[in-house]
């Protein structure tokens, strides 16, 4: 009977610890936003080495407004823009906050011939990011960039396509098109716990539409 206590007590500790390596197993699968550390969000969103192929808008063409927001009512995103250039390092920077979204700058302006680049992040642990539903959306479905002079243009939705990070299609994504096109990017695909990173990037491709009937 003296024993009893002390075995009680070890087994309910032994419950205890499979408890909580169950729950640990359980959080890393969950695609609950929270419980991404803050690298998952950040320093794991895009940034293929290699060129940025897209070219800036050309002095030829009909001028083009900077963009100052994105909508795509699909999925709840109604986001301001802010600017991006190139790391140091000539990676795509990516923005400081989760819940705003980023041109890049080197890319053409929506509207304009090429493909014009907008990412966002997924998540973070404070929370969804501004692009936590990218991946929901479909060939069909549309997106709104309003620019500086009060025009928006809208795109709509040719392909989402998951890449593993290492396998990154840089041209595909950042090159030249004869038309006007928009690329979504954000990460998604697998999380590694042991890194903090999401293992791909999600890319959506769209081309405008504006003013054409579906």
């Amino acid at each position: 009977m003296p024993n009893r206590k002390p075995a009680a007590i070890v087994f309910a500790a032994g419950l205890v610890v499979i408890v909580a390596g169950s729950v640990g197993l359980l959080l890393t699968r969950h695609p609950t936003p929270a419980l991404r550390p803050v690298a998952a969000g950040v320093a794991a969103l895009p940034a293929p080495t290699g060129p940025i192929a897209a070219p800036p808008q050309s002095a030829q063409s009909a001028p083009v407004a900077s963009p100052v927001s994105l909508t795509i009512p699909l999925i709840g995103v109604k986001t301001q823009l802010i600017t991006l250039g190139l790391t140091v390092g000539g990676a795509l920077q990516v923005p400081s906050s989760t819940s705003v979204a980023g041109w890049y700058t080197g890319s053409p302006r929506p509207g304009a011939v090429g493909s014009a680049i907008i990412v966002g992040h997924i998540d973070s642990l404070s929370g969804p990011g501004v692009f936590f539903r990218l991946s929901e959306l479909r060939r069909g479905d549309d997106a709104y960039v309003k620019r500086a002079d009060g025009t928006t243009v809208e795109f709509r939705v040719t392909s989402v396509q998951t890449y593993l990070k290492d396998h990154f299609p840089t041209q595909t994504v950042y090159g030249p098109t004869p038309d006007a096109e928009l690329r979504l990017i954000t990460c998604g695909g697998a999380f590694d716990p042991a890194t903090g990173h999401y293992l791909s990037n999600i890319v959506v491709y769209a081309t405008e539409v504006s003013g054409t009937p579906r």
